[in-house]
């Protein structure tokens, strides 16, 4: 046993027993010891210190967990014995894990899961390989779901190519949903049933720019590197080490297998133009389109209502629309447009709060209040201001009103972004709509803090109905400007052809808009292979609702949402086996709507596309 595998052990043994892994002080005192070093040469700063309080408790806990007293002098030797007793008794025994790794079908991705996979199973371990083209006839669906609720860590291999794909973000999605805390880096105690996290970029460098979903879902998670095969062997050792602590990346790796640093958003840059480029290479879409892309089509005349509604004085705007049409991008151009005016203005999502944080409305407000502070570098913190003597809901509105919008001579413009994650809880959305309700109202009153509340704009954005029972006098959903997105027409999906280079017919465009519609991804996906000589239009509506297609991420990505919901599955065969429109129980219409999957006729629904009633007929 060298002292690599000692400390592993250790550490292990002592969470076992007692739930907390070894300190940074203690670490150093064990090496040191395990060298032979004096506590002067251990810690030189406060010697004393380490060698009656650090050094004292280490050897105390060592005696409890051995059976035996340990000491510094002679510990190795009660380590070698427990040891050869863990061999027998396997509670003593670093715990089995099971590794869910999630990879596409390219190199170098598959050469390195199968290395990653065969060193997991070598040390002991259980790894399932998620399939990246599953056939049609396999339960690949059922598999995978099954072993992401049976897994202890979810091993992301992170490519540019795998940073677009849809079954990724909900992979990811579905793995965060399966952790039982968001403790985060650096902790030393950690619940060990809480999934473990372990994503790696594959020649996939911090500068890359990610899409909104996996920034938001990865972000505070602690990364890894991986440029070369050389990297291997070393990134092997670091994964190992994960799985048998159970414990995130671990800080000191080599230089040459850097950490990366959690993902929080894309690096500062320059404030860019709303002029394109005149001239741009085809853009593969992923997730919000840059404000210069020669690829954004203005959404007419959503835009110029809501540049005009911004400047109004206590303004409220809300965008909904299904998945993948835009929400963000218009958000991110009214807030440009904001600070063109000189506003302050805050993008927040709700995808960065934490499961805990909604463990009720005060955690929620405090969460809320405090990104707002950080985001405008108030100096109040908000500890300071929060009272037992006030109810949240009065905490957080006097927290504005005194650190906040006091505190600054132009107005503030919140971008407030997935906020359909506050509709999974109830009790909280009641409240916390209705504090929204409130200060929208309270800048009209005309009282003398209606000119504080004036500052204030709200841009909500939401991607599914609001299902929960609001107050109607409360709900912030039935006042303000209402936005609601829809598909690209003829004139824009040519617009976009002519823009990717492509010299269609009107004819070309029905074709293509016949089997998508005016989905604005689904378009734009497909005119980036075929400006990219990848294939031609008619392979492609061929290929289209097959898993080979360009849409097969997209598609299964639907396909586990509805086999996750058999209410809706089972309403969506419907739709899609009637030939004419069909009349579904309100909540489920607006549900499938709301998904994206169905257009609304009065109170009936016919599916969304051919695309979607070709595919998911055979497979629900």
């Amino acid at each position: 046993m060298d002292v690599q595998e000692a400390i592993e052990f250790v550490d292990q043994l002592l969470y076992t027993h007692t739930g907390k892994y070894l300190s940074d002080l203690e670490r150093a005192v064990f090496i040191g010891s395990w060298h032979g070093h004096t506590y002067d040469k251990i810690y030189p700063e406060n010697p004393e210190y380490v060698e009656k309080y650090v050094g004292y408790r280490l050897w105390r806990k060592l005696s409890e967990v051995c059976g035996e007293k340990v000491t510094k002098k002679q510990f190795r030797g009660a380590l070698e014995r427990i040891a050869k007793r863990s061999a027998v008794h396997p509670s003593l025994q670093p715990p089995r894990q099971r590794v869910f790794i999630s990879y596409r079908q390219q190199e170098p991705d598959i050469s390195l899961a199968k290395a990653l996979c065969e060193a997991i199973s070598a040390a002991g371990h259980e790894a399932f390989l998620a399939p990246p083209q599953p056939l049609p006839e396999q339960d690949w669906l059922g598999q995978m779901e099954a072993s992401l609720q049976q897994c202890s860590a979810f091993l992301l291999l992170l490519s540019p190519i795998a940073a677009m794909s849809e079954m990724v973000v909900e992979e990811l999605r579905q793995a965060q949903r399966l952790r039982r805390t968001f403790a985060q880096p650096g902790e030393a105690n950690r619940d060990p049933a809480a999934l473990l996290l372990l994503p790696i970029r594959v020649n996939c460098p911090a500068t890359f720019r990610l899409n909104h979903d996996l920034r938001n879902l990865l972000h505070n998670i602690p990364q890894r590197e991986w440029r070369s095969p050389a990297d291997t062997p070393e990134l092997i050792q670091v994964l190992t080490l994960s799985l048998q602590t159970h414990r995130p990346w671990p800080e000191q790796v080599s230089p040459s297998l850097a950490p990366v640093s959690p993902t929080r958003s894309a690096p500062p840059q320059p404030t860019p133009t709303l002029f394109p480029s005149p001239t741009a290479d085809p853009e593969l879409p992923q997730g919000q389109v840059r404000l210069d892309s020669d690829f954004y089509i203005e959404r007419i005349p959503h835009e110029a209502l809501c540049y005009r509604e911004i400047v109004q004085p206590g303004t409220l705007i809300r965008i909904k629309a299904p998945r993948q049409m835009g929400k963000t991008s218009l958000m991110s151009r009214i807030l440009y447009q904001a600070r063109e005016h000189g506003y302050h203005t805050v993008p927040l999502s709700f995808q960065h709060a934490d499961i805990s944080t909604f463990q009720s409305l005060d955690s929620v407000l405090q969460w809320f209040c405090s990104r707002v502070a950080r985001k405008l570098r108030s100096p109040h913190p908000i500890q300071n201001y929060w009272t037992d003597t006030y109810g949240s809901k009065d905490n957080c509105t006097l927290y504005f009103e005194d650190c906040l919008l006091s505190e600054i001579d132009s107005p503030l413009v919140l971008g407030l972004d997935e906020v359909d994650r506050i509709f999974q809880h109830p009790t909280i959305a009641d409240d916390f709509f209705g504090l929204l309700r409130a200060w929208y109202e309270e800048a009209g009153y005309g009282s003398s803090d209606s000119c504080l509340w004036e500052k204030l704009r709200l841009v909500v954005v939401h991607s599914t109905e609001v299902y929960i029972p609001l107050d109607v006098n409360q709900s912030p959903f039935n006042v303000g400007l209402p936005i609601e997105l829809s598909e690209f027409c003829t004139e824009q999906v040519h617009s976009l052809v002519e823009r990717h280079r492509l010299n269609w017919t009107a004819a070309q465009v029905d074709m293509l808009m016949a089997i998508v519609g005016g989905h604005p991804y689904l378009i734009r996906l497909a005119l980036y292979h075929l400006a990219q000589n990848q294939l031609t239009l008619p392979e492609l509506i061929q290929s289209a609702p097959t898993e080979a297609g360009i849409y097969g991420d997209h598609l299964r990505r639907h396909l586990w949402n509805l086999r996750q919901h058999l209410e809706l599955a089972t309403a969506y065969q419907t739709v899609l086996l009637s030939k004419s429109p069909v009349e579904l129980e309100s909540i489920l219409a607006f549900k499938l709507h709301s998904l994206g999957l169905v257009q609304l006729h009065g109170n009936k629904v016919t599916p969304r596309f051919e695309l979607y009633r070709t595919y998911f007929r055979d497979r629900l």
